[in-house]
């Protein structure tokens, strides 16, 4: 049992996790939220044409929230990669933030993500999930302020698994945040907590080979998981892109965030 889940539901204890409405968008602003906006696709191989515009009417999905969990950490760095070394294969994320009320993006908003590394252990945990291994309390955990256009832009290992939880990554929203001088930040306003979810197909590839092959750990699907919800992009669904031939060499990972400001 695994991030204040209930042992009959598999829902927070502490939070209600609330279903969010949806806001259609037209003509100008539906091409300004296409990357990302639709319902994910996904693809093993390279191909352009799988991260193309969705040209017509794209839908502005206020996405859900979901637990924090129990491994949350203050004040991570505020950095682009967040790796710190840990093996595993390239993720690069794109999440473009927006407003849920107008589908205005938002820029110099900090998208503070956090992860298991390949054998599901969390940076400040390490030994939860059952392995020995050195523990910075950082790695896998930081974050971005979004630029001009509200994207967020962060280089990570596609994450690995633990007891009891599918492949995910926990991802918050945060504005009028404060940088400090030792690289991290303090303050601001938390706008939203939720969880990226990944492809069954592509993570099982991804999971039969090194490093991830050596967790033992019995992984849950996404259909096993209490958290998601077969929502797609609604409840944090990645569209995942593959970044060359083999799973080794990573996928890029795009989703837009609707947010409450």
């Amino acid at each position: 049992m695994n991030e204040n889940e209930t042992p009959t539901t598999g829902l927070p204890a502490r939070d209600a996790i609330t279903r969010r409405t949806v806001l259609v968008a037209t003509g100008a602003t539906a091409a300004a939220l296409a990357v990302g906006a639709a319902a994910p696709r996904t693809t093993d191989t390279a191909d352009t044409a799988d991260t193309a515009p969705v040209a017509a009417a794209a839908v502005c999905t206020l996405t859900k929230e979901m637990t924090e969990g129990p491994y949350y950490l203050d004040g991570q760095y505020v950095r682009s990669d967040i790796t710190e070394g840990k093996t595993g294969f390239p993720l690069k994320l794109s999440l473009t933030v927006v407003d849920d009320d107008t589908c205005a993006t938002i820029s110099n908003a900090l998208v503070e993500i956090w992860h298991c590394d390949a054998l599901g252990e969390y940076s400040g945990y390490v030994g939860k999930n059952g392995h020995s291994e050195p523990d910075s309390g950082t790695f896998l955990r930081g974050g971005v302020l979004t630029d001009s256009r509200g994207v967020a832009a962060i280089t990570t290992v596609y994450p690995g698994w633990y007891v009891g939880r599918c492949v995910h990554i926990h991802v918050k929203v945060h504005v009028n945040v404060t940088l400090t001088a030792d690289g991290s930040f303090t303050g601001g306003t938390e706008l939203h907590t939720g969880q990226l979810f990944f492809d069954e197909k592509i993570t099982a590839k991804v999971g039969a080979l090194a490093p991830y092959s050596a967790n033992k750990v019995t992984r849950t699907t996404l259909a096993q998981d209490g958290i998601y919800d077969d929502g797609g992009a609604a409840s944090g669904l990645l569209t995942l892109t593959a970044l060359g031939s083999s799973p080794s060499a990573g996928y890029s990972g795009t989703l837009t965030l609707g947010v409450e400001r």
